[in-house]
């Protein structure tokens, strides 16, 4: 049965996933790898199934072995090259810690900035995602952006930083006019 649960919450299924639930499955249990249903729902992006879960009782800040949240893993999903936004708000609205830190420090933020996913990194800094923080390399969302050259990536995460004071060269200021923006629309490809 809990492969089943499993199953479904990878195909996004919430049809399938209502059934096991109703069956007995249990929302909380984990796979091999210590991951819960909702959070292979949330990496597939699939919303009712999500929704399905959580309405059935499943931890939104449950964390696997490896440090796996469900809105990490919303957060951005390197096999389809996207994050997904809709996933990652439900699972805020139900209580999920926007900086909660997988492996090595890194935060939902610093996965879809490093991604490219402006989207996600425009609503969760837009939610109250901390943009300064820095994982135990000492590296930010930002930094992050800027390996990779996510143009409207790193223009969404100066603004964020200049409305706090920092100027683009990491230093703190008592003006915020420091930066002048360089705004540049060259957007990613959306994945359909």
């Amino acid at each position: 049965m809990s492969q089943a649960l499993f199953d479904a919450a990878r195909s996004g299924d919430s049809a399938q996933i209502k059934a096991q639930l109703e069956a007995g499955a249990d929302p909380a249990m984990v796979d091999e790898a210590g991951e819960t249903a909702l959070m292979h729902a949330a990496h597939g992006g699939h919303v009712a199934a999500v929704q399905v879960l959580l309405a059935a009782g499943a931890d939104v800040n449950a964390k696997a072995p490896s440090g796996w949240t469900a809105l990490a893993r919303a957060a951005y999903n390197d096999e389809t090259d996207h994050g997904y936004v809709e996933v990652v708000e439900i699972l805020a609205d139900a209580g999920a810690s926007l900086d909660e830190r997988i492996f090595f420090g890194i935060t939902p933020l610093m996965l879809a900035a490093g991604g490219g996913d402006a989207s996600v990194v425009e609503w969760l800094i837009n939610a109250g995602a901390n943009v300064l923080v820095a994982n135990e390399g000492g590296r930010t969302a930002r930094m992050m952006a800027n390996d990779k050259f996510y143009v409207d990536v790193i223009n969404l995460l100066n603004e964020a930083e200049r409305q706090l004071g920092v100027s683009e060269d990491g230093s703190c200021s008592s003006t915020k006019s420091v930066v002048k923006p360089h705004v540049v629309n060259l957007m990613k490809p959306t994945a359909h």
